[in-house]
């Protein structure tokens, strides 16, 4: 039996937070947990997660704001599943998900699932990430143009071992995860959408919008990722 760790990172999600948790705990079973690094949220989300009480819930607090990239990898560190799930705080799991994934995890190690983009109320923007980003497996594809999208993402122990810590210099956890699946070990693009994923003007991670970066900075972030990969899967 596998024990599944989902990891999400939290700041500021009072208004979603607690429907996205319910929504993963429906498909969780009574040994697995959900890890929720909160990055000093001044809002109501600690209470509302508190007041969830589920004891697959752990909590833990930062002292002051470091980012969506240490936050989530303050989370991940704590994991103790043999498959690990990213989730992210405003999202809505559709039932079905996590036994969809995990019957791919039994094949591959990083599996990702299509997403409907919604706006706030969960009407749907665009039916399939998959066809708006071009999604699919490839080193260099996915080095051009990313289709990793963390909260469709889960993967197999020796996947998290290899790609934590994260290198300081990374643009994006799941960019990072999914080039070290790719170099690595195998991977797996499943074709049934399993996440309504909100799109509110407020979200930590802005994969599924248009990159308002200059060209030359998202150059630079190719070259620091082949970098960083080379280093860590032949010196360390």
């Amino acid at each position: 039996m596998q024990k599944i760790s989902v990891c999400i990172a939290t700041y500021n999600g009072q208004d979603y937070i607690e429907e996205q948790i319910e929504s993963i705990l429906r498909q969780l079973s009574i040994g697995d947990e959900i890890l929720i690094s909160d990055d000093g949220s001044t809002d109501e989300t600690a209470s509302i997660i508190e007041n969830i009480g589920d004891a697959r819930i752990s909590v833990i607090k930062s002292e002051g704001p470091k980012g969506l990239l240490r936050n989530i990898e303050t989370a991940l560190v704590k994991a103790t599943g043999n498959y690990i799930f990213l989730a992210d705080q405003d999202d809505v799991w559709i039932f079905g998900k996590v036994k969809s994934m995990v019957a791919a995890l039994d094949l591959y190690h990083v599996v990702v699932c299509d997403c409907s983009v919604t706006d706030a109320n969960l009407n749907v923007i665009h039916p399939s990430f998959y066809h708006h980003q071009k999604s699919g497996s490839g080193l260099l594809k996915n080095l051009w143009r990313n289709s990793y999208i963390g909260c469709c993402m889960a993967m197999r122990r020796e996947v998290l071992d290899k790609a934590i810590p994260f290198p300081k210099d990374t643009p994006m956890h799941d960019w990072w995860i999914g080039l070290v699946g790719e170099a690595a070990f195998s991977t797996k693009f499943i074709s049934e959408s399993l996440v309504f994923h909100r799109r509110h003007g407020k979200n930590l991670s802005l994969t599924s919008q248009g990159s308002s970066f200059s060209i030359m900075r998202r150059l630079q972030w190719r070259v620091i990722l082949i970098k960083n990969l080379i280093h860590r899967l032949y010196f360390t």
